[in-house]
């Protein structure tokens, strides 16, 4: 079956081509990928499960695991959640139903979504296809690297701080990070309500706005949410005539940088003013001194409220107790990993009386400067570019013991997700043999100016996406 079906290169608008052409049944294609997760898989750990029979008569997806399946366990990466299996679906997954697509199975994921290396999984560290001595990146990394390895054509991730677009980067996918409010979130496993967003992960720009087409949209379960201002266009383009793009000028002092990374950045800028685009400096001073910080403050208090509800009563792990107050001490204790309880423990104290307004309250304001800081930057460029992260993906272990070290990989991705606007991932080379990212950030409602310009580059770059080991 893989000889005949190539999964590592296939795109799902070529598949989708092919089964509209009967040229291949959705069960041979739902087959072709079972076998690829069960040559691949078993080495890098992209899938916590998967379904054996496809429903549906469409085009395999992969979900990450903080999206709610009906009838399929649901963990979000974690022991405290282990064998819930949700009696409803997500809006997303009933989305991907109603266009017919089939569920490969569930991804791994940092517990929670927190995480920038999927180590912080309950169930394993998954790895990176193109070496698996390194982290796919997180805490999508499970996404990420199955639809590299070729055991999906495309997934769906969850980016509270850069969990789509950073291991994209990582694993040299294309991977958006839409704006805030324009994919539901019902059904989502909430870490931070006022960042969370579901995004697709693909192997192309084109599948990345079809399957945003496909999620994208107002849901009435979700007051977030809001209609898309203008329909999803798929890109055609292959020029950049007229389009303004702002490079951070803090990118210069930035020395997190790698200078692989920073030579593969700079030539897709160069390609980008080749193409016919404008490009020039623009200043975000705010965004690149405090937005970590921010962020930090933020996301753990929001983690801190909604990571209250699991409490062994209702569904999940429960740890006995002789009082109702042990039980919960103990499930508590017993199911949450330790990003988890630090990430509670961060935003209960950020939220205690005292110290709100310090620190909870601080942050809300800052998070309003950089939200302007953006906005004003957006008004003289059409995008904002930088590289999404700053090193290739690292060897496991090599920042687990140490939190800000592994917080410091997302400096890049964060201050636009604090901002609520959409982020593209776009390969743009290759740093020691691995896979370097391009971040787009666009303005709000700007997704089809980021696939334009994506696509674009894309052709122009001829980034091959296929790991050098599968090749």
């Amino acid at each position: 079956m893989e000889a005949v079906i190539d999964t590592l290169r296939l795109t799902a608008e070529d598949a989708q081509g092919l089964v509209e052409h009967k040229e291949l049944s959705p069960a041979e294609l739902h087959a072709a990928y079972r076998h690829a997760i069960a040559q691949r898989d078993p080495e890098l750990h992209c899938y916590l499960r998967t379904i054996e029979e496809p429903v549906g008569e469409g085009i395999p997806i992969a979900l990450k695991d903080v999206i709610s399946t009906q009838g399929v366990e649901t963990t979000a990466g974690s022991k405290i959640l282990a064998g819930y299996v949700p009696v409803f679906d997500a809006t997303v997954a009933e989305r991907c139903k109603g266009a017919g697509l089939t569920l490969l199975g569930k991804t791994n994921t940092d517990e929670f979504a927190m995480g920038s290396s999927t180590e912080n999984s309950a169930f394993g560290p998954s790895r990176n296809p193109w070496d698996p001595t390194r982290v796919p990146g997180g805490s999508g990394g499970g996404s990420a690297a199955a639809v590299s390895a070729g055991l999906a054509p495309w997934a769906l991730g969850s980016d509270t701080g850069g969990s789509i677009k950073q291991p994209s980067a990582l694993c040299g996918n294309v991977g958006l990070r839409p704006t805030y409010g324009t994919v539901s979130r019902y059904g989502v496993v909430a870490f931070a309500s006022s960042l969370d967003q579901i995004g697709p992960v693909a192997k192309n720009v084109r599948d990345c706005a079809l399957l945003y087409s496909i999620i994208a949209g107002r849901d009435p379960r979700d007051a977030t949410t809001v209609e898309l201002p203008e329909q999803v266009t798929l890109p055609t383009d292959e020029r950049l005539d007229g389009l303004r793009i702002g490079v951070p000028k803090q990118v210069d002092g930035l020395t997190a940088i790698e200078p692989g990374v920073r030579a593969a950045f700079d030539q897709a800028i160069a390609r980008a003013r080749e193409l016919g685009a404008e490009v020039g400096e623009c200043d975000l001073p705010l965004s690149f001194e405090y937005g970590m910080a921010c962020y930090y403050l933020v996301a753990p208090a929001e983690a801190s409220s909604n990571l209250a509800r699991y409490d062994g009563v209702r569904y999940g792990t429960r740890v006995d107790g002789s009082t109702y107050r042990e039980m919960v001490e103990r499930t508590r204790d017993a199911g949450f990993g330790p990003e988890p309880k630090r990430r509670i423990m961060l935003g209960t104290y950020a939220l205690s009386a005292g110290y709100y307004d310090a620190f909870y309250g601080q942050a809300q304001r800052v998070r309003t400067l950089l939200i302007r800081e953006h906005r004003d930057a957006l008004d003289k460029f059409d995008i904002i570019a930088t590289p999404t992260a700053p090193t290739v993906a690292f060897p496991i272990g090599d920042k687990a013991a140490d939190p800000l070290a592994m917080y410091a990989c997302d400096v890049l991705t964060i201050p636009s997700c604090l901002a609520g606007l959409p982020g593209l991932n776009v390969p743009c080379g290759l740093s020691e043999g691995l896979p370097v990212g391009l971040q787009l950030i666009g303005a709000q409602f700007g997704e089809n100016t980021l696939f334009r310009a994506g696509h674009a580059l894309e052709q122009a770059i001829g980034f091959d996406t296929v790991p050098t080991r599968y090749r």
